[in-house]
């Protein structure tokens, strides 16, 4: 009889969830992090990075969803798209589902984690990778940031680690002041700022500084059970303060002409809505 595997999250030190492994399908120590792809049994493929849970089959839909969807039908005509890590391709995908979308530019800085997600989790990018409007880079989203012209983006979608290691660039003011230049009039930046029943830190540390670069500061939550500890949030830095009002109805007109209503899992019109009215624990670490 096979012994049971299990692996078990390293985030926090005194509390986490494990896993049931069927089996490994990949491990490597690339140049930025430790990256394994596993099966599990109760969540199909999961990616983790340096023992940390980032993507499971079973639930990527939520967290993909709300953080692309949200700013996009927010915005309501973002033609130019630009994506910070994401690359197991689930961003760049729910992106390019929108019949707004005319480029999308995904900069990922591990070459490793789009292989893999290429090679063991190709459900979750999809199409995406081959789409005619995508480019794909292999490199330093900040750097990028830092050189792209004026204005040239109507959102940015930065799904990273959390502020430790590969991920800490992406919470810097210079980071923020740079987003607030390469987006257009309306333009908005969302990142995940981890879940602040634990993580509250992250969540009041980088919207004090977004607050310096931009108008209007908030966040909006997704519950994504292997993020564990109840609301994920994701930070929200726009230069309109409108965008986050929109009723469901106008928010179903957008989602039909884009092309994406009724495909999806756990996105509609009222979680949209309902996302940005915040439970108080989380909203007192705004600004």
């Amino acid at each position: 009889m096979t012994a049971d595997i299990w692996v078990n999250e390293t985030l926090y030190p005194d509390w986490g969830q494990r896993f049931r492994i069927t089996r490994e399908l990949a491990r490597t120590q690339s140049a930025f992090q430790d990256i394994a792809i596993l099966e599990t049994s109760s969540h199909g493929r999961v990616m983790v990075l340096d023992g940390v849970i980032q993507i499971t089959e079973a639930d990527e839909f939520v967290y993909q969803e709300m953080l692309a969807h949200v700013p996009l039908l927010a915005h309501g005509a973002a033609a130019n798209v630009l994506i910070i890590g994401a690359g197991d391709g689930g961003v760049l995908k729910r992106v390019l589902q929108h019949r707004t979308t005319r480029r999308a530019v995904m900069v990922e800085i591990d070459g490793e984690v789009i292989r893999l997600s290429k090679e063991h989790l190709p459900a979750i990018g999809g199409t995406a990778w081959t789409d005619p409007r995508a480019e794909v880079i292999v490199g330093d989203g900040i750097d990028h940031v830092r050189r792209a012209p004026d204005a040239s983006f109507d959102a940015i979608i930065v799904d990273s680690t959390d502020p430790i290691g590969v991920g800490e660039v992406l919470f810097t003011d210079a980071f923020y002041e740079n987003c607030a230049r390469v987006l257009t009039p309306r333009g908005l930046v969302v990142n995940q700022c981890g879940v602040p029943f634990m993580q509250a830190d992250e969540l009041r540390e980088t919207s004090a500084r977004r607050a310096r670069f931009f108008p209007h500061v908030t966040a909006y939550v997704a519950a994504v059970p292997t993020y564990v500890g109840g609301f994920m949030t994701l930070g929200w830095a726009a230069k309109d303060a409108g965008l986050t009002t929109l009723a469901p109805a106008e928010l179903r007109r957008r989602a039909e002409a884009a092309g994406i209503l009724g495909t999806t899992q756990y996105w509609t019109p009222e979680i949209h809505a309902g996302a940005f009215n915040l439970p108080p624990y989380i909203a007192r670490h705004l600004p």
